[in-house]
């Protein structure tokens, strides 16, 4: 990676071996005062910092400062620190990525959920065959599907005869025991197209044995309708209702996929106290990762308390089950101020230092990360 610090320079972050850790740390320059106040400060708090990152598989909440320091291995890198830092602590001006080839055939795995009460069983039974996704969207979503039916003939490119008979299969099973409460999406990828169709068997004969109703997609046509549904639902969602907006505001959530047989009722039953929200939950449900996108209107005078009152709601929920804020998308000013309350007073402590190592005049995306209230977020509220 490449980065222009504070002193206006660029340089260079990477990996560095203990020994060229030593030699930066020894520069008398601001490269060398960042790399020796940040060595002290990770060194001297281990415990906190060790203690502190969050046990589920995604986190962009705080500064990845567990990352940094590779005891193991004995390597240093300031790179995994800029990861996820949203621009608070440097302009990134380059970045060398890895890509990874993809596979050549896919089937896809869908799952019925008429109650929840069987998803934690489900989902442990998919990641058995390791899936190369698993995602999931709510009854919300399905009846967003069927109620802008025509729009996803656009979006699909289909004439409405052949998207009908696609759809087929899920207007009998909803004429039959109506909208399922959650739909699973496991997609098994393989050079070879047996071999994919073999993973989503296995894990169906699993599920199917816990009293879930399954179909497998192969076809590239059927795959892609279910996949519409769950990645188009957001635009849809913004498109048509009339003087709302989307509020992506408590849309990034995480929790331990274990703790969702339990934590999903009660975030349903929190969303239900404001039954003139409308909105989706969507997302990763092999990690745990939620989407939660409210409409709303956000010039009546009591929104911006009504988005404080839910994220305060949401938040201490997910807290509660041990998750993070933030899988994905980041603090941001919109989450900054509930910073402190998932990581302690110790470790936000240690967040501020790190932002004043690397920004001292703080001009770098102020109030993002740390020293972010909450009258500064909706101050920069676009209604």
């Amino acid at each position: 990676m490449k980065v222009v610090l504070a002193d206006g320079n660029e340089y260079v972050v990477k990996p560095f071996s203990k020994q060229e850790l030593d030699a930066k740390v020894s520069q008398n320059d601001f490269e060398g005062e960042v790399y020796r106040k940040i060595w002290g400060l990770v060194e001297a708090n281990k415990a906190a910092i060790a203690n502190a990152k969050p046990n589920v598989s995604k986190n962009s909440a705080g500064y990845a400062l567990w990352n940094a320091w590779d005891e193991e291995r004995q390597v240093f890198n300031l790179a995994k620190l800029f990861v996820g830092s949203q621009g608070t602590l440097g302009i990134i001006t380059e970045i060398k990525v890895r890509l990874v080839v993809p596979q050549k055939h896919a089937s896809l795995l869908v799952m019925f959920l008429p109650t929840l009460d069987p998803l934690v069983e489900t989902i442990q039974a998919v990641l058995k065959q390791n899936p190369e996704t698993f995602e999931s969207y709510d009854n919300h979503t399905m009846n967003l599907a069927v109620r802008f039916f025509f729009d996803f003939l656009k979006i699909m490119k289909a004439n409405i005869v052949s998207l009908a008979f696609r759809f087929l299969p899920e207007f009998l099973m909803v004429l039959r025991g109506g909208v399922p409460k959650l739909i699973l999406l496991a997609e098994f990828t393989e050079d070879s197209e047996e071999e994919a169709k073999r993973k989503a068997e296995q894990a169906q004969k699993e599920v199917t044995a816990l009293g879930v109703k399954t179909r497998i997609a192969s076809s590239k046509g059927e795959i892609e309708k279910y996949l519409t549904i769950r990645r188009q639902s957001f635009s849809l969602l913004r498109k048509h209702p009339h003087g709302l907006r989307t509020a992506p505001f408590i849309d990034d959530i995480i929790v331990r996929p274990e703790y969702l047989e339990e934590f999903l009722p009660k975030l349903n039953a929190i969303l239900a106290q404001y039954p003139d929200i409308i909105y989706t939950i969507a997302g990763h449900v092999g990690d745990g990762n939620f989407h939660i996108i409210p409409l709303m209107d956000l010039k009546k005078p009591f929104s911006k308390d009504l988005l404080k009152e839910l994220s305060e709601k949401v938040f201490a929920l997910t807290l509660k089950f041990k998750g993070s804020l933030t899988a994905e998308h980041n603090d941001g000013i919109i989450r900054t101020p509930f910073v402190k309350d998932m990581f302690g007073e110790e470790v936000y402590k240690l967040f501020e230092q790190t932002k004043h190592i690397f920004d001292p005049q703080n001009i770098f995306n102020p109030g993002k990360k740390v020293n972010g209230t909450w009258d500064y977020a909706m101050s920069h509220l676009a209604a």
